[in-house]
């Protein structure tokens, strides 16, 4: 696997390094030693799929908070995504900052999304499925969630949302000093 480092500290785009031959490829997708030797999160304790009918379907922007902060591995298995995570970390240096990368069953990359991170994706065709790994398992008393569409982030998303929940729409638009209180009153271990 090869690990790129995102402009987000500790957030990684992670491409397949494959072994080609007359039958197609072989690639490892999951190597507890390598996450560990880049300093990420190698617990995996739950695997989850989403499919997702519609192009322009939003999911997103979700975190648990502590106790039960995840990190999470996701990756695109048939269709493809604008994948979207915020770094929510009150004491890093890219608080607030997000980024998004493109995950395809075509390019096959994955992206590692840390804890304190919201994560969310539009889809870019109909009938996409997305595989994420998770190092926490679900909580629903420790979930929480940003808007979208947000001001306070200025995300930039690559279509028009026709399908998103309720739940997603409904989110309040996010106060700093509500948002920093709720992360650090959490009991979170934030890392910088």
């Amino acid at each position: 696997m090869i690990f790129t480092e995102t402009e987000l500290q500790g957030a990684y785009a992670i491409e397949l390094q494959m072994r080609n031959d007359e039958r197609g490829f072989f690639a490892r997708s999951w190597c507890r030693n390598e996450f560990e030797a880049h300093g990420l999160n190698a617990r995996l304790v739950q695997c989850n799929i989403s499919y997702n009918k519609k192009k322009g379907t939003l999911r997103g922007m979700h975190l648990q908070v502590s106790p039960h902060a995840e990190a999470k591995l996701v990756r695109c298995t048939h269709g493809a995504i604008y994948d979207v995570i915020i770094d929510l970390r009150p004491e890093s240096t890219t608080f607030l900052k997000w980024i998004a990368v493109e995950l395809s069953e075509k390019n096959r990359k994955m992206l590692y999304v840390p804890e304190y991170f919201a994560h969310g994706f539009i889809t870019l065709c109909d009938d996409t499925e997305v595989f994420y790994s998770m190092g926490e398992f679900y909580a629903p008393q420790a979930a929480y969630g940003v808007r979208w569409d947000d001001p306070l982030f200025h995300i930039s998303w690559p279509e028009a949302v026709t399908v998103i929940s309720e739940r997603d729409r409904s989110y309040p638009d996010q106060n700093l000093s509500q948002l920093k209180e709720v992360l650090l009153n959490q009991g979170t271990d934030l890392q910088k």
